[in-house]
């Protein structure tokens, strides 16, 4: 039985930031790319946290609202935010995407070092080409909507 992981889904081309960037920089550069958030990593692409827009409103009040102090990422981003491996089941994805107010999950190596994010969007489209492959005209490597976990994974209710 083949089960579906945070591998066969996640993106890994990412736009980043460093916990020494201007929050100002950060929040141009998330408009640019249309992004509502960015993982922060240090120069050797451990993940350390996240850069929200709560994060980037944060430091809007922080600053009085009318100009933005100059403020680093690191002093406002969420270095509590849940992260998966690449080995996550989606089951379990689909599950801390319920319990959690993210939209997407940084995917972690073993050392720490970010391979990738899942959103919720991309959860349910490969949940939906593994029940329905004809739907999106893509071949889905598993038979049935009984591949996407073993007995064992399924989420406590």
């Amino acid at each position: 039985m083949t089960t579906i992981t945070a591998r066969d889904f996640m993106v890994n081309r990412l736009t980043t930031l460093t916990p020494d960037t201007d929050v100002g920089d950060a929040i141009r550069l998330l408009q640019r790319h249309y992004l509502s958030e960015a993982p922060v990593v240090d120069a050797d692409g451990r993940y350390l946290g996240v850069l929200s827009e709560r994060g980037c409103m944060q430091a809007i009040v922080d600053s009085g609202g009318e100009k933005l102090a100059p403020t680093k990422v690191g002093a406002v981003m969420d270095t509590d935010a849940k992260t998966i491996t690449p080995q996550t089941p989606v089951a379990a994805i689909a599950e801390a995407f319920l319990h959690t107010p993210y939209r997407w999950l940084p995917v972690l190596a073993e050392d720490g070092i970010l391979l990738g994010l899942v959103s919720r969007r991309d959860m349910v489209g490969a949940v939906i080409d593994t029940i329905n492959p004809k739907a999106t005209g893509r071949e889905s490597p598993f038979r049935d909507i009984s591949a996407l976990m073993a007995p064992e994974q399924a989420p406590a209710t």
